[in-house]
Formats: structure tokens, sequence, C-alpha cells
């Protein structure tokens, strides 16, 4: 399983020292929460830090624009860095049209849908996906709860891409407490946030998270 922090949660005045704590403890993804104020009720951060954050880290840089509009800023992010850029369905109309135009960029391309958000809107898009991040919690601000209603969905979502070389990724409300759910689950990659940051020791919260899902027996 790849578990990306997201740095949402993390202390802006010592990213670097944040980043590289939960960097040396294995997390192979750095997860970026961007936010507009517009699509979800929270302003975070833009291309200026996901540039600075990429001169301090080689990790993997998977960019969740929750904004309106996303194609308008691929070449942005992937100018900053970007490894990898998440757009959600509900804000991009013409969906196929912008994963497309991720790939093309050669970064990898990855869909979002809201917890009350139909899986068949993937249905005529899956050919040009590399990552699908179902939320489990609604966008917007981290330390939510994981909404329980949202895993038949998941377990939905596996089955869809099934057989496909895509990364079945779950974000919001995921801790210690949970995470070996999920792995059972076959979900590949968790995105984590307040559980890390704010415990104290992100860097042994990863590793106890890594420990949780390594003593499993899938």
């Amino acid at each position: 399983m790849i578990i990306a922090p997201s740095i949402l949660s993390a202390d802006f005045s010592h990213l670097s020292r944040d980043i590289d704590a939960v960097a040396s403890a294995g997390a192979q993804w750095i997860h970026v929460d961007v936010m507009d104020g517009v699509f979800v009720p929270n302003i975070t951060i833009g291309p200026v830090v996901v540039k600075s954050i990429r001169k301090v880290t080689e990790r993997f840089l998977d960019c969740h624009l929750m904004i309106t509009h996303p194609e308008h800023y691929i070449d942005d992010f992937v100018n900053a860095g970007a490894d990898g850029i998440t757009v959600h369905v509900e804000a991009s109309p013409h969906l196929h049209r912008t994963l497309s135009l991720i790939r093309e960029k050669g970064v990898k391309s990855g869909v979002a849908l809201n917890p009350s958000t139909s899986l068949s809107t993937l249905e005529y898009c899956l050919d040009v996906v590399d990552l699908v991040l179902v939320m489990s919690v609604n966008p917007g601000f981290g330390g939510q709860a994981f909404i329980d209603a949202v895993i038949p969905k998941i377990a939905a979502a596996k089955e869809m891409i099934s057989g496909r070389p895509i990364q079945l990724q779950v974000d919001g409300g995921i801790h210690k407490g949970n995470i070996a759910a999920l792995a059972r689950m076959g979900v590949d990659n968790v995105v984590a946030g307040s559980s890390i940051f704010q415990s104290g020791d992100p860097g042994k919260t990863v590793k106890e998270m890594f420990d949780i899902v390594s003593s499993l027996s899938l």
C-alpha cells in the first residue's frame, strides 16, 4: 500500500521538516490538496508552493485539484513539478479531455469523486485514468471523520477497475484504526493528513501504519 501524507495538516512554518519526517519513514507519495474557495469552502495553496516542495523532496507529488476549471491550470502544476494530477468529476464538464491533457503532459492522471457522486460518471473515461480517488469525507477541510456509508462504494470502485492498471486511492478520515480494513478491501493508496501530522510524531505514525498493513494476511 502507498501512504500519501497530506500536507494540508502539516506545519507550514516547518514544511520541509515535516515532509522529510514522513518521507524518511517510508511514505512514497506527498499529497498536496489544492482548494480554491469556490469548488470547496476553503482556500489553500497553488503552483508556487508545489514548486517549493519539489525542491525539498524527490517523492511523488500527488496534486489533488479541488478547484473549478482545473483544465486551465494543468500546465502550471506540471511546470511546478507535479508527478500526478487528480481532478474532480464534479468540476470537470469535459472530463475525458482534461484527463487526456494531463497524460499528454507526461504525468499520472487521477479522477476524484465526492462521497455522493456515482461511480457511473467514470464509465467512459477509464481508458485515460491512472488513479481513481474515492473521497471518504466531503472535501474542503482536514480532520473530518470517515464516512462509513462510502465503504460499499470503495468495494464497487475496486471491482470497476479490476484488471486495469489503475490505482484505487481513498482520502478522508484515515488513521491507524481503519487502515487495515481498507487494505483488506484492496485499496492501493491512502491519503492521511491530521492523523499523521497532528499525532506529535509524523514519522512514527507513518511507520506504525505501514506495520499494521504489513502484518495483515491479505
